[in-house]
């Protein structure tokens, strides 16, 4: 029975990690990484900063799907995000995954 237990906790791992790695592959294909890193101010903050500033914000995936699907300024300097080419999904997913970071 321990193993049994042992091997689901290790699937969920590999499910989440998978997870994790899929929305990295997302932001590389939506071009985010042009402009954002996830440790290292590029143009924009890096994602862990990100992640940082909206930690404990229940509201802060939909806040920040939001400015991914139409762009902002101001809150993180003078240099502007365009709006991006995502689908509303697509923006919860890397807005999710963003939050995630650490």
């Amino acid at each position: 029975m321990k193993s049994a237990h042992l091997s689901l906790l290790a699937l969920g791992g590999l499910l989440l990690l998978g997870n994790a790695q899929a929305d990295e592959a997302l932001a590389k294909a939506k071009n985010c990484m042009s402009c954002h890193q996830v440790a290292v101010k590029v143009l924009g903050p890096a994602y862990k900063d990100v992640a940082a500033k909206y930690k404990g914000d229940a509201g802060a995936a939909d806040k920040l799907a939001a400015k991914i699907k139409a762009g902002g300024k101001g809150v993180w300097g003078e240099v502007p995000m365009p709006p991006n080419n995502v689908t509303p999904d697509e923006a919860k997913k890397l807005a999710t995954w963003v939050l995630s970071l650490k």
